[in-house]
């Protein structure tokens, strides 16, 4: 790997990725333990649950977790705003844009004495990183060698866990600090200085070199991919990679939503949409924000622990799940999208059915206790591997480039929206239900492999132009699966040459599905 491309990488990580997708984390987790705090009661008393009762504790309890989902919300909105602005503004002013709301709102956030601006704030933020959750996979997706893309854009998930993990110990140290203005309003504050790393550094790393080719831009997206790849602009594979994109570009439609319910749609767009959903709605259904928000909840209200325990339990397992989140690095460009994705879904799925059957019993039973705390942690293993950044690399990977920032900002939406949705209902339905909430997170997760294995092509080491051959040129959506084992892997190296990029098999290979 040429030591500039090395270089743009490493700071595109600890400059833009890691930043971004630690407010993901930390934002999402990190209120849920501070809104019961006494200052923050006093402050706003309308989510007051602890020293209220009835008909009132209800009431609150309903306003908490409104106010909880307003950050969903708001990354809602933020995630369909891309699809206006994303691709007229480019890559990284669309970062930028994300990074300075993100800022306002947390600002507005951990200054507030009154409920109006607190909830302000909150959906704010929320709009700021839907923006970046949305744009930066795209960006490095984008930016990235097809060999190398897997582990570039899974690290949106390693850094969502180290999110998790520093809102987690960070809440729980500052419960100890005598101060107790401190004790909700500095937590909220420190993730602020990611938001400001991100605004120094963006226009300070390249633009993507499809969006400048998209844009018409083609002089200065032969420089940067040049650039990227310590090559100069007149290099063969410069030029061929260049060419290929443009070819993609003018034989593909001209980038508007409603080309995916045309009758005609010959690059199969809904069928990609679809899968754009699909596997964003997965994330969320089986059962991620259960064991990663509510963990503190179900150690201390489920297994009926006690103290300072089910925090320093519920710190200890998102630690674990950051540790764990490693494995995806290690094996999404060595073994697959699709086998992480199946690996996954069937690990979770034994974990929600043995949680199930430890947290039925009556009363509180240390063995079942014992056992349902371990099949958190080795959920906690599971759930990474596929589930904490193949999602968001698998959508942008698959969409069309004049689509691309479209698709993942409303699939990221969608995302957004059952994040939300699982959010409002699981105080209210671990309270009712119990154990046969995890019922419904074993029957999603064991549907993983029975969706991917039929209907998700392979795109680890494609090129993003030849995975797009793939829909158009597959007879039928059956064939989309084994027509993309075929294609060629890897990008082509400088001493090589360019790949043949005109056709996608060989004679005898297409005859197979003529």
């Amino acid at each position: 790997m040429p030591s500039i491309f090395l270089n743009t990488y490493f700071l595109q990580v600890f400059l833009v990725i890691g930043p971004a997708f630690i407010l993901y984390g930390y934002n999402q987790a990190g209120l849920s333990a501070l809104l019961n705090l006494p200052d923050c009661v006093h402050h706003f008393p309308q989510v007051d649950t602890l020293n209220t009762s009835g008909a009132t504790k209800s009431e609150n309890s309903t306003i908490q977790g409104v106010v909880n989902g307003c950050f969903q919300l708001g990354a809602l909105f933020g995630s369909l705003s891309c699809s206006i602005v994303g691709d007229q503004l480019g890559r990284r002013k669309t970062i930028l844009a994300g990074a300075l709301l993100a800022g306002i709102g947390q600002i507005l956030q951990c200054t507030s004495f009154n409920l109006a601006q607190f909830v302000v704030g909150r959906a704010i933020l929320g709009f700021g990183v839907g923006q970046l959750s949305v744009t930066i996979p795209v960006w490095q997706s984008e930016i990235s060698a097809a060999g190398k893309r897997g582990r570039r854009v899974i690290t949106a998930g390693i850094f969502i866990c180290v999110g998790f993990t520093m809102s987690s110990w960070i809440n729980f140290g500052f419960t100890k600090v005598q101060s107790e203005a401190l004790q909700w309003r500095v937590p909220l504050a420190l993730p602020f200085i990611f938001s400001v790393i991100i605004c120094l550094s963006i226009f300070s790393l390249p633009e993507s070199p499809r969006w400048l080719v998209q844009s018409g831009q083609i002089a200065k997206a032969t420089e940067t991919l040049a650039s990227l790849n310590g090559l100069t602009v007149n290099n063969s594979y410069v030029r061929s990679e260049i060419e290929t994109i443009q070819h993609a570009l003018e034989t593909a439609s001209q980038g508007s939503l409603k080309d995916v319910f045309d009758p005609n749609d010959q690059s199969r767009l809904r069928y990609r949409f679809t899968l754009c959903l699909v596997i964003q709605a997965l994330q969320q259904l089986v059962g991620g924000n259960l064991i990663s928000i509510y963990t503190t909840k179900i150690f201390r209200d489920n297994l009926h622990l006690d103290g300072d325990l089910p925090q320093i339990l519920a710190a200890s397992s998102l630690t674990w799940k950051f540790l764990c989140s490693f494995i995806a690095f290690a094996v999404v460009d060595r073994f697959g999208r699709r086998l992480i994705f199946v690996v996954s879904g069937t690990g979770m799925s034994i974990c929600m059915v043995v949680m199930a059957i430890a947290t039925s019993f009556p009363g509180s039973n240390k063995a079942a206790s014992i056992v349902a705390a371990t099949f958190v942690f080795i959920f906690n293993l599971c759930y990474p591997i596929g589930f904490l950044g193949g999602n968001f690399l698998y959508c942008t990977e698959i969409a069309p480039v004049r689509l691309r920032v479209a698709m993942s900002s409303i699939s990221t939406a969608n995302h957004w929206l059952w994040n939300f949705i699982i959010a409002m209902i699981t105080p209210v339905a671990l309270e009712n239900i119990g154990w046969r909430y995890y019922i419904v997170f074993a029957v999603m997760s064991a549907c993983v492999p029975l969706i991917v294995l039929p209907f998700f092509p392979e795109t680890m080491n494609r090129n993003l132009e030849l995975i797009d051959g793939v829909f158009r040129e597959a007879r039928s959506i059956w064939d989309i699966v084994p027509l993309a084992r075929k294609l060629p892997q890897g990008d082509v190296s400088p001493e090589t040459g360019p790949l043949e990029k005109k056709g996608m098999m060989d004679s005898t290979e297409h005859k197979e599905f003529a």
